[in-house]
């Protein structure tokens, strides 16, 4: 009797070929690993300690009901890149898998939008420094006055806090693959750690009841105040597609990747929802104006004692640390990504990983200096630190929009290019897929992305420049939006008429020459 061998199911590396890339990252991350670069990208600790204040500021303790709106309307986004993620597992996922669902022109504005969004938020995390070291130390306010972000001083000494941090994160972003991988890992467990302890102290001293959270407060009017409380969870849980764009460092990305996606959004989501009502209820005052100035700081170190609130305001520290580590790999992971198909400036160079660390030096360089550079604004004006956090998200949440709409339109149409509509890579390997629920998750997905878009860029002025009211803080949001929109149609175009010159300057082959 004939057997035929079963042929055994493509390695990772064979699969990355049929996309056309060889295997050049290093491939030795393990699950947790990639769990932990979508959780220390959202890093709750960092996010909800540097914004906690501006929604409670805005919507009162009723903000706290943003959270799960929020967070439901994250998860319709990562159910997408989920099935996105099972497909095409590569390196720059959003620029990947927009170009992949679009046209390359689409999806090249999408992979300009989220790396220029990625390196403001690199700097927007390392200003965080300055929500919780002073209040560990009133020795890391190194230019005197005033720690508050929001002031002159304050917003000064976060740019300072923050070059520094930069440093080292880039350090380790070209030291080694297993060195980040490793660094990232413990830095999450850590967080995490921190993270369930300060909600469990918190509960145990509330002074509070849980109807608190009913009471709105804040500025405005209701609704609108709830909108821009809505900013907190908005600041917060993003990032979960870091996962997705380690694919190429990771081992069975395609199982793995989709999990973690969704694991690290949902963990980081139900944490931070506990974080900010443990806060809530653990408050000494609701009306004595600290919480929407100092937010969660002044919660650990009035509810807990000075001695234990700072030493988990130093866990926070770390938490910070690691996530701005983690959003600089997911940065230079896109840049790399983007070079390696040669459709940024200076491709050549950006696209070279060293054989021995399995680091894309170049995009790692590149990301530290420009986030740094974005860090000097804070110099120019306090507000910049708002305009500066507010800016990334948007970006971020309109790369996503770039993602899910195309997806959508696919669904729309039919069996989307490249995808696997039974669930099945091209070998049998079942697949994350959401089967009949797909449109209707998708269409929710990419409606929430806009509105949620709208509503971080609207140009509030209460919002975005609150001290001296100046038009351009104001509009700064949409501005830098039509700069980087300007750019890259300004990039392309010069580009284009490069490739255009250059084809014309070689000499036409010897068969054709005679007809010239």
């Amino acid at each position: 009797m004939d057997v035929t061998a079963t042929p055994p199911p493509p390695t990772d590396e064979a699969a990355l070929r049929t996309f056309g890339y060889r295997q050049e990252l290093h491939r030795s991350m393990g699950r947790y690993a990639s769990f932990a670069a979508g959780f220390s990208f959202i890093s709750v600790l960092t996010t909800v300690f540097q914004f906690f204040a501006i929604g409670y500021s805005f919507g009162g303790a009723a903000f706290f009901w943003t959270w799960p709106v929020v967070l439901a309307g994250q998860l319709l986004v990562a159910l997408c890149f989920a099935e996105l993620a099972a497909r095409y597992p590569i390196s720059g996922s959003i620029y990947q898998w927009s170009t992949r669902l679009s046209t390359p022109a689409f999806g090249w504005f999408a992979g300009w939008i989220m790396i220029l969004g990625q390196i403001v938020v690199i700097a927007a995390a390392a200003l965080a420094l300055q929500v919780v070291l002073p209040s560990i130390w009133s020795g890391f306010q190194l230019v005197g006055g005033d720690p508050a972000p929001t002031t002159a001083t304050g917003a000064a000494n976060a740019a300072i806090l923050g070059l520094v941090l930069l440093a080292l994160t880039t350090a380790v972003n070209v030291i080694d693959n297993r060195v980040l991988a490793r660094v990232n890992s413990i830095g999450v467990t850590t967080e995490i750690i921190g993270a369930v302890l300060i909600v469990v102290l918190l509960l145990t001293h509330a002074e509070n009841a849980p109807g608190v959270t009913f009471s709105t407060g804040g500025q405005g009017g209701a609704i609108g105040a709830l909108l821009v409380g809505s900013f907190t969870a908005a600041y917060v849980l993003i990032g979960f597609d870091s996962a997705g764009e380690l694919s190429e460092e990771t081992r069975n990305p395609r199982r793995v990747a989709p999990r973690t996606i969704l694991t690290a959004l949902t963990a980081a989501g139900l944490l931070g929802g506990l974080i900010i009502f443990a806060g809530l209820l653990a408050a000494p005052s609701l009306t004595d104006g600290r919480l929407a100035t100092e937010g969660l700081s002044y919660v650990l170190t009035s509810s807990l004692g000075d001695w234990v609130g700072k030493l988990l305001l130093a866990d926070v520290t770390v938490a910070i640390a690691v996530a701005t580590m983690a959003i600089q790999t997911a940065a230079t992971r896109m840049l790399f990504s983007m070079a390696r198909d040669g459709v940024v400036p200076f491709s050549g160079a950006l696209s070279r990983v060293s054989p021995r660390t399995g680091m894309p030096t170049g995009p790692a360089l590149v990301t530290g200096v420009l986030a740094a550079a974005i860090l000097l604004l804070n110099f120019a004006s306090p507000e910049a630190f708002l305009a500066i956090g507010t800016t990334c998200i948007v970006l971020l949440y309109l790369a996503y929009a770039m993602v899910t709409g195309p997806l959508l339109a696919q669904r729309l149409r039919g069996p989307w290019r490249g995808g696997a509509p039974a669930g099945t890579a091209e070998d049998g390997t079942p697949l994350f897929s959401m089967g009949r629920w797909g449109l209707p998750v998708n269409a929710l997905a990419f409606c929430y992305g806009l509105a949620m878009t709208v509503n971080l860029a609207w140009p509030r002025a209460e919002v975005y420049a609150p001290i001296t009211g100046h038009w351009f803080f104001q509009w700064f949001t949409l501005l830098f939006l039509a700069a980087v929109v300007a750019l890259g149609l300004l990039y392309r175009r010069l580009r284009r008429t490069g490739s255009v010159a250059a084809a014309a300057a070689e000499p036409l082959p010897v068969a054709n020459a005679g007809q010239a």
